[in-house]
């Protein structure tokens, strides 16, 4: 399936994606008496993988009803994930990427995070303020937790995964890079913009065999492949959960391949009217444009 949020007067609405359009989740649960089905996306994140065959469910059950399918081109999209519990990256996970920024591959994932505030939807404007100067994209597989984690295995890890969506990790270098740890550059509002789906993990049979582009102003800017990341996404999970527990909700940015401003001779920053798109195989296109902010 592919979850969805889209915007109403009374706030972020769940839908499924369907040929017919967009799933009204509460609508469709309300006429066809499934109490059962989590009707928001609050609910169907803390739920989880539980949720699914619920929604699926209800999503077969309601093709007959016109009325409960809303055209995608009238909706304003949300992030999948409004408001995750930990928002956890990873830094250099591609060794190309580790080169051009001029730094040592490590032997161990590179963790960094961000909160709630980063987190923005397709085609939101993302705001690039005055007290910063280098800012950068990073095309991301970002992975959604479906199951509480702990201690997981990596042959079981795929298991706790919810689905995926495009990420970019939006960076301000200066920020940065001014000391040792990487937060204040990687956490002003907006800067991570998700979406425009939640992809469920049983469309996505290997999360290491995606292609990952990004654009920039419509010029091809990144284009590498998950299976080159250091640390694949079962091992990441591993990984993390063996140091703390990931909850349902929870997502994960896997890192970035190469072609970053940081890596260019000439570095042309990213500027107010700049179109940004990510887009991996299978799981939307996520575009973005930036505006000026004090």
């Amino acid at each position: 399936m592919l979850l969805v949020t889209y915007r109403t007067p009374g706030g972020l609405a769940l839908g499924v994606r369907t040929e017919r359009g967009i799933l009204d989740v509460a609508a469709a649960s309300r006429r066809l008496g499934r109490a059962d089905v989590p009707h928001t996306v609050e609910r169907a994140l803390v739920v989880g993988l539980d949720a699914l065959d619920a929604l699926a469910d209800l999503a077969a059950r309601a093709e007959g009803e016109a009325d409960l399918f809303l055209p995608e081109d009238g909706l304003r999209l949300g992030p999948p994930v409004p408001r995750p519990g930990k928002i956890l990256c990873v830094g250099l996970n591609y060794r190309a990427h580790a080169a051009e920024a001029h730094m040592a591959v490590s032997a161990y994932p590179v963790l960094f995070a961000k909160f709630h505030n980063a987190v923005a939807g397709p085609g939101d404007p993302v705001v690039l303020p005055g007290i910063a100067e280098q800012y950068d994209y990073e095309a991301e597989l970002v992975v959604v937790i479906g199951r509480r984690a702990r201690r997981v295995p990596a042959e079981a890890a795929l298991d706790y995964v919810l689905g995926y969506c495009n990420g970019n990790d939006l960076s301000a270098r200066d920020l940065q890079m001014r000391t040792s740890q990487w937060l204040l550059g990687k956490s002003l509002d907006g800067f991570l913009p998700i979406g425009p789906y939640l992809v469920t993990r049983d469309e996505v049979p290997d999360p290491q065999d995606l292609r990952i582009r990004l654009w920039r102003n419509g010029e091809i800017r990144q284009d590498g492949h998950t299976r080159n990341m250091l640390f694949p996404v079962a091992e990441l999970i591993a990984y993390i959960s063996r140091y703390m527990t990931l909850e349902p909700g929870d997502i994960i940015a896997t890192g970035t391949p190469e072609g970053v401003i940081m890596g260019l001779a000439e570095k042309d920053w990213l500027k107010p009217g700049d179109v940004v798109a990510v887009q991996i195989d299978g799981l939307g296109r996520l575009e973005n444009r930036l505006v000026a902010g004090e």
